[in-house]
């Protein structure tokens, strides 16, 4: 019987540094600038057995998501043009809206659900998030789905 496997999205500063350092070394060594597991090993302070542990369980966000759809709910708060400044990121990341559903305010907050095609062309996804939530007038962006 296969064992179910599961998925988190989590923001960089709730990953181990262990994991972190994985993501590291197999940038290195994908990018050219070490050419073995120990040299990037090494070069990020962890062990070879830490490496292939974790190697095939951990990706950065933006490498593993081309053609998917994201789903994020983000609170804005009710104020002319967020919604523009929103939508303005996602086009020039590159990314294809496929639904939005914004509810009626309440209280001065408003929640939009926004569905995004992420295309090949697509820039990095975790930095298109992250443009987001600095946008004035943005409380919050949370990923909620990626399929």
């Amino acid at each position: 019987m296969s064992e179910k496997t599961t998925y988190f999205v989590l923001k960089e500063k709730a990953v181990p540094e262990v994991l972190r350092k994985v993501v590291e070394a197999k940038r290195l060594i994908e990018s050219g600038r070490c050419i073995s597991v120990q040299e990037a090993t090494d070069r990020v302070g962890i062990s070879r057995s830490s490496f292939y542990k974790y190697k095939e369980d951990i990706f950065p966000f933006h490498d593993n998501v081309k053609g998917k759809t994201i789903t994020m709910v983000i609170q804005l708060e009710d104020e002319p043009g967020i919604l523009s400044e929103i939508l303005q990121t996602v086009a020039r990341y590159h990314a294809n809206i496929l639904t939005i559903h914004q509810s009626i305010p309440v209280n001065g907050i408003a929640s939009l659900t926004l569905s995004v095609d992420v295309l090949p062309e697509t820039g990095d996804v975790s930095e298109m998030v992250e443009v987001m939530e600095k946008t004035q007038g943005i409380q919050y962006v949370k990923i909620l789905a990626r399929e």
